[in-house]
Formats: C-alpha cells, sequence, structure tokens
C-alpha cells in the first residue's frame, strides 16, 4: 500500500482567492471506444460518460470529464479513505470493463493533485499564464478543458461560476501552487 502524502500543505487566501489541494481524491482514467464500453461504465457506476467534447456529467458521488473522444477521467466527489489504495468504483470497473476487455482502467490517484479554487479571481489567474481563452469557458458549468499554465500540463474542470477543480501532475504541483500564489498576490 502507498502512503498518501499531500503534496500542498498550505491553503492559500489572497485577492478574493482560496486555493487548496482536495485530499484523498479517487481519480481514474477509463478508455476504450465501444458502444458496449459506454453502456457498461453507465450501468456499473449509474454515471454517463459525457460524449461532447469539453463537458463533464456528475452523479452524487462521481464526476466524469471527457479528455479525448475515447478517455474520460472519473474522479470522486468526496474524500475517500487515505489508509487503503482500493477503491470500489475501481474494482467495479475492472470487473465490468477490463476483464471483458471492452476498455482499460488506470489508477490515477496518486498521480494527479486536485486543487480546488474559489473566487472571483479564477480566470485573471489563469490568463495570467495561460494562453488559452478562457472567455467563453468560464459560463460553461462543467466546462472541461486541458490547457498549460506557466508552462504545466493542467485540466480545469468549472464547476460553477467562481469555483473551479484543477489537477495537475504531483511532480509539478508544488511549483505551480507556489506560481499561482505568486500570481494571485499580484492580481
Amino acid at each position: 500500500m502507498l502512503n498518501y502524502s499531500q503534496t500542498l500543505t498550505e491553503q492559500i487566501s489572497v485577492q478574493d482567492l482560496q486555493m487548496k489541494e482536495v485530499k484523498p481524491i479517487m481519480k481514474l482514467i477509463v478508455r476504450g471506444k465501444k458502444r458496449e464500453f459506454i453502456s457498461a461504465v453507465g450501468k456499473s457506476l449509474n454515471i454517463l460518460l459525457p460524449t461532447e467534447s469539453n463537458t463533464s456529467t456528475q452523479s452524487d458521488k462521481l464526476t466524469a470529464v471527457w479528455l479525448s473522444p475515447d478517455e474520460w477521467m472519473i474522479y470522486s466527489n468526496e474524500p475517500v479513505d487515505e489508509n487503503t489504495n482500493n477503491y470500489e468504483t475501481e474494482e467495479l470497473l475492472n470487473n465490468n470493463i477490463s476483464k471483458l476487455n471492452l476498455g482499460a482502467i488506470t489508477d490515477v490517484t496518486d498521480q494527479f493533485v486536485m486543487i480546488n479554487l474559489k473566487g472571483n479571481k479564477i480566470y485573471e489567474l489563469f490568463q495570467a499564464g495561460s494562453p488559452f481563452n478562457f472567455n467563453n469557458f468560464q459560463n460553461k458549468k462543467g466546462a472541461v478543458t486541458q490547457t498549460i499554465l506557466n508552462k504545466i500540463d493542467i485540466i480545469v474542470h468549472n464547476q460553477d461560476k467562481n469555483l473551479v477543480n484543477l489537477f495537475v501532475r504531483r511532480s509539478f504541483s508544488q511549483h505551480l501552487f507556489s506560481w499561482m500564489n505568486d500570481a494571485a498576490s499580484r492580481l
């Protein structure tokens, strides 16, 4: 069993912007192309995978974000038990998808850090370090994009007005968090 250690030990509040790591959140990458794959995921988890690009779907326990035509990230809406690396969702998908050769399931819980951002200055912060135009994105609840921020690959999920979940690889998370803290203090 891996020992989970929180990458970002602090919560930052700067200029009407709050940033904190939400941990531990289960994150799975699911890949498949067949209609049977999408149907099996829906029946297994009681959630429909979004089929429109850059969108998401949500149930009471899980959120699915579109990453490519045959790839999605599914993450838990609430923190999970940090004393185990066995997730009921992963086991269910392995039994109903992988073992039937419908698709692939990969646990990326320890690979990605989820940073929750709240406040009016989220998109000003993003525009300070990203080439992506967030003008339309910020008004679309449930929108998802993969872009770069301060030369670091990120996934941004627009939860609601002034509420965003940002996913970054663990190895870049401290650097990105430091940059965001510094950039937010200048907004």
